[in-house]
């Protein structure tokens, strides 16, 4: 159920489609480009079906992001007041190459999405497997619009994973922006934004996943935040994801003096650990907030009107736990 109080259009199940996005790059790390030419090679071989097997497999897990799935209307338009617009970023942990009670873990996070009745779903690591598409299953289960990038892997070899942006609104205009490569042509890091059309105005959203190199870290929070700079600032936007950096590190920081954090703008002192590492018997000895949701509050300026952690019912969905800010135009 959405957060607002509304009247719904209910409409036929629209297929999803098979999109290029323009991807837009940061500028490729020096030294970097006699990799990125014997790949760009490889990847031309493979094109004419020049390539044995082996090789093919590397050059399609090398193949630049750009490739997505959009359905761009969800099966329910909620419609007339607006009561504000929750949205929830999630890392949905793919764990490969095992995917551990994957299934029973996307059906743990669709009831969570369900009991906090998420309006905009920002995700990290969702995976695609040849049994299991965890985009399509999760826009089929909750009736939402969503646009998917892969990320990392590829269907040549069984496994993809990438970000997500879902939505019970209508959502067009998706854009994909590599963040600050590194010199691996296997590894990305992206952000990944969509236009979405609330009852309560439009709405700017963008799921991201960040390096865990503190180095690669501070550049990609960097060049994310000029992307979104170059946006028009009339509008509300909305960055949420997986950041890969405790709180106290200057990239947040960095991050925090253009946009507001939601979390800490209503609880500036309660504990936010979204994520842990334990020991093989259980215990944590590492426990980091690595999730956030920012906010850019455009004009007339949009406010937070509650910012929270979520457990999920009946078990963890995933090493991390999700976050969610009920935000609305002032």
């Amino acid at each position: 159920m959405p957060c607002t109080d509304h009247t719904a259009t209910e409409n036929m199940v629209q297929p999803s489609e098979e999109i290029i996005l323009l991807t837009s790059n940061a500028p490729g790390s020096l030294g970097c480009s006699g990799m990125r030419a014997v790949m760009h090679r490889l990847g031309e071989l493979a094109s004419h079906g020049r390539l044995p097997p082996g090789l093919r497999h590397v050059a399609a897990v090398a193949e630049p992001a750009g490739r997505a799935t959009l359905r761009s209307a969800p099966t329910t338009v909620p419609q007339n007041t607006c009561a504000g617009i929750k949205v929830l970023t999630a890392n949905l942990w793919h764990d490969f190459p095992r995917y551990r009670s994957q299934v029973a873990r996307l059906e743990r996070f669709a009831q969570l999405v369900e009991a906090a009745e998420a309006d905009i779903l920002l995700l990290q690591e969702v995976s695609r497997r040849p049994s299991l598409h965890a985009d399509e299953w999760l826009s089929r289960r909750l009736g939402m619009a969503f646009v998917y990038a892969r990320a990392n892997g590829h269907s040549e070899i069984g496994f993809e994973e990438g970000l997500a942006v879902f939505s019970r609104f209508p959502l067009d205009d998706a854009r994909l922006r590599h963040l600050s490569p590194g010199c691996s042509p296997f590894v990305r890091r992206l952000a990944l934004g969509a236009a979405i059309q609330t009852t309560c105005g439009p709405l700017l959203a963008f799921s991201v996943h960040l390096a865990l190199a503190r180095r690669q870290n501070w550049q990609q929070i960097n060049d994310l935040r000029a992307w979104i700079e170059e946006l028009p600032g009339d509008t509300a936007l909305v960055v949420g994801g997986d950041f890969n950096a405790p709180e106290h590190s200057s990239q947040i920081g960095h991050a925090r003096s253009a946009w507001t954090d939601t979390f800490r703008h209503l609880h500036p002192h309660h504990e936010a650990v979204t994520h842990e590492v334990r020991w093989p018997r259980g215990k944590a000895w590492l426990r980091r907030r690595l999730d956030y949701i920012f906010l850019r509050p455009g004009r007339p300026a949009w406010q937070v009107l509650d910012a929270r952690l979520l457990e999920t019912p009946g078990g963890p969905h995933s090493d991390h736990l999700s976050m969610l800010a009920h935000l609305a135009p002032g």
